[in-house]
């Protein structure tokens, strides 16, 4: 029988294996990862879940409440493996889309032709694959 302060221990020897995993192993089970938390520091790259979502940082910062990551794409990123997401607008530099970025946008495959690139395919700085 395992006792409540192993478990403690075992769990915080997974959270720290976590970190090595790919993003396609993590993916099958966010679970693994600890939950985002406010007034937390995280720093770019750190991998958290949220709501059974995994995210990676892009920003470095400390967590508040109204940050949440499905909300501030300056700070956080969904983790995935779709070779073209869905574009999302961009809310500046730290989230702009680089040079060869692949996204889908109005049922096209577009790539990102320019580094720093916020504006939407179709407009400037994307060709249509």
């Amino acid at each position: 029988m395992i006792t409540i302060s192993r478990a403690i221990e075992l769990r915080k020897v997974i959270e720290k294996a976590s970190e090595s995993l790919s993003d396609e192993i993590a993916l099958t089970a966010p679970e693994l990862f600890k939950p985002w938390r406010t007034n937390t520091s995280y720093t770019t790259g750190d991998r958290i879940q949220y709501n059974l979502t995994l995210y990676k940082c892009v920003q470095s910062h400390t967590s508040q409440s109204d940050w949440t990551p499905d909300v501030t794409p300056a700070l956080w990123t969904e983790v995935s493996l779709d070779e073209f997401p869905e574009w999302k607008q961009p809310i500046g530099a730290q989230d702009a889309y680089m040079k060869d970025d692949k996204v889908s946008h109005n049922g096209s495959h577009w790539i990102s032709t320019v580094d720093s690139n916020v504006w939407e395919p179709g407009v400037y700085g994307w060709n249509q694959l």
